[in-house]
């Protein structure tokens, strides 16, 4: 019986292109099954508004149905944390914010790793917080709230969670102003604003797409913007820094997956983000709120949250800015 040698060079290149061909089947093929937004903040909310919102374009590309849950709490660790130990394989992702960038600084322990536990998909959008108090708030300016407290009064400022854009925007001002506020922590913008039109605290230096709706309906006032100029959606509203110079804090929206995720996937999931970020439909509905929708790509997004984290890393540390 004639025998022919085995090449386990040979071996090992059919088995490459095999497992590629199967890898580009299920890529092909991809998505499958409904595929998961997780909102690390609680409902009702801008961030969880703009992920209802875009999902719902993305459906339409992806053929398959975006399913939004709500993971709030932590300042948006609880449900980051969960995108972090998800299956990297495209159906679990996370819409992040600020809180994303500055926690690494602003927290002594994260259960996961920015570096090293998330993919980029795309950088959604940037805008800025609105500082809005009731409508029938004494307080019309910058200057009544800074008058207000160097008088005596104990004023209270609302955010939606330790580390988000709402608490860095509060922690900013009390720093360049040398005035105190109390920062009163809740799980996501929607519970915020109920105790704001409550009247349980004073303020919220809220992103414009979790306020704007209440601005227009006259149910809450906006006093400034907190970057460095005016915005178009807030018509007339000055800025804080016009009264806090050196003053700037700016909100953005993006999508992460988890490490690992195959390019094939995050490719097609950032094409679908795009496509729905740049609908004349969401397009229309966030420049109403002052977002610049950016629709970045992978790389242009990683690059931008990693220029954020080194800008809070400094801002935090020179501020003294803590968690509590």
């Amino acid at each position: 019986m004639k025998s022919f040698p085995i090449s386990l060079r040979g071996l090992a290149s059919g088995l490459c292109l095999s497992l590629a061909a199967i890898a580009g089947v299920a890529h092909a093929e991809y998505p499958e099954r409904p595929v998961r937004i997780v909102v690390p903040f609680a409902p009702a909310g801008g961030t969880d508004l703009i992920a209802r919102t875009l999902g719902q374009g993305m459906s339409k590309e992806l053929g398959q149905t975006v399913i939004v849950e709500n993971k709030p709490g932590a300042g948006t660790v609880i449900g980051t944390d969960l995108v972090a130990k998800s299956a990297p394989d495209g159906y679990t992702m996370v819409i992040a914010t600020l809180a994303h960038a500055v926690n690494p600084s602003l927290l002594a322990k994260l259960p996961y790793n920015n570096e090293t536990a998330f993919a980029p998909v795309s950088l959604i959008g940037k805008g800025p917080n609105v500082l809005v108090v009731r409508t029938e708030s004494p307080y019309k300016t910058v200057k009544d709230i800074l008058d207000a407290v160097k008088s005596g009064k104990q004023l209270t400022y609302a955010s939606q969670g330790n580390g988000t854009s709402a608490h860095l925007a509060g922690e900013m001002f009390t720093n360049l102003t040398k005035v105190e506020l109390l920062h009163v922590p809740y799980r996501g913008a929607g519970p915020a604003m109920t105790d704001l039109l409550g009247g349980q605290v004073d303020m919220f230096f809220g992103t414009a797409a979790a306020v704007s709706g209440m601005v227009d309906q006259g149910k809450l006032r906006a006093i400034a913007v907190t970057t460095p100029e005016p915005s178009p959606a807030f018509k007339g509203v000055p800025t804080v820094a016009a009264t806090v110079p050196g003053y700037a804090v700016e909100s953005w929206y993006g999508f992460f997956v988890p490490a690992g995720t195959p390019a094939p996937v995050i490719a097609k999931l950032n094409a679908a983000v795009k496509k729905a970020a740049q609908s004349p439909e969401f397009v229309k509905k966030v420049q109403h709120e002052g977002l610049v929708v950016t629709a970045s790509d992978p790389a242009e997004f990683d690059r931008y949250v990693k220029a954020e984290e080194a800008r809070w890393k400094k801002i935090v540390k020179e501020n003294g800015i803590k968690a509590e």
